[in-house]
């Protein structure tokens, strides 16, 4: 991942003298799944809107593709956490006024349409008003029309809200699929364990500024229990630098003081220890995520 498609410059938006934006930066790269997270009010909505050339910010830049955001839309598809589609319209319609929009011509636009509507099980109701679907259809429906003009970046709000495990499922393979054809897609959801799924590097911002910023194994790498999982025949009491040894099942868990693991590790093999796994415990997204915004966490 090489080329730039999405890029954020210090970019600062105020509201009536509040600062929603504040020196935010980060860069988004062809054929990468990339996750911009942040709880409620931090200013994810606020930079999509700047991305999307919806707002204009007071200071900094965005660049889409190369562009100003509004010079490259007809190459961005855009999924809005607040939905809307023309209710008393034919779902097939909706998608060709959409993608003609976007400047393709309606046959191909019509092609397009069948062929998505094909892929998220909805070919039956190409004829019916959107008024007539269910919630979880109409979300696919909003979802296939982000996509239906085969965008190069692809600005997903909460695409997983309302949705079965079926379609969840549906949505994480449509997201894998773009990745592969060479698209960028941004991610914004609170579904950690999505994140987790999908994304190869994230930004998580609170209160308008970047706190977390990069490769996501790189990030969780980072903050990495004080925890090992040892499966192990042998004498692991009074390990140095471990300040506790607990015995789960078949798994030792040790808890770190002084000792890195790889200490751990070496000692126990000095030990003679049978060691038969080894491995640092890892944390998951939404204890980082809680743990940096609500503990001032900076990085």
């Amino acid at each position: 991942m090489t080329e730039g498609v999405l890029e954020v410059c210090d970019v600062v938006k105020r509201y009536d003298g509040v600062t929603a934006v504040g020196g935010l930066s980060f860069e988004v790269d062809r054929g990468e799944v990339f996750g911009l997270l942040g709880p409620n009010g931090a200013g994810k909505t606020t930079t999509i809107r700047m991305v999307m050339d919806i707002l204009r910010p007071d200071e900094g830049a965005v660049r889409v593709l190369g562009q100003a955001p509004g010079a490259s839309r007809e190459r961005v598809g855009y999924l809005p956490e607040e939905r809307g589609l023309y209710r008393d319209l034919k779902v097939l319609d909706v998608l060709v006024y959409l993608a003609e929009l976007k400047g393709i011509g309606r046959t191909e636009a019509r092609r397009r349409g069948e062929t998505w509507l094909a892929r998220v099980g909805l070919s039956d109701w190409a004829g019916r008003r959107i008024k007539d679907l269910s919630r979880g259809m109409q979300q696919k429906v909003q979802l296939v029309a982000s996509l239906v003009h085969g965008p190069e970046l692809v600005i997903l709000d909460e695409p997983f809200q309302g949705l079965d495990p079926v379609n969840v499922e549906l949505v994480k393979d449509i997201i894998r699929e773009l990745q592969r054809d060479g698209a960028a897609v941004v991610l914004s959801t609170h579904q950690m364990n999505l994140v987790e799924a999908l994304c190869d590097r994230i930004v998580l911002i609170d209160r308008g500024r970047a706190v977390l910023y990069g490769a996501l194994n790189e990030i969780k790498r980072s903050h990495a229990s004080r925890q090992v999982r040892v499966r192990a025949r042998g004498d692991l009491d009074g390990l140095p630098g471990v300040v506790r040894v607990e015995k789960r099942d078949n798994t030792f868990v040790l808890t770190l003081g002084s000792a890195t693991p790889q200490e751990t590790l070496r000692t126990l093999v000095e030990r003679e220890v049978l060691v038969e796994s080894f491995e640092v415990a890892t944390v998951p997204l939404d204890e980082i995520f809680v743990a940096v915004v609500k503990g001032g966490d900076r990085a």
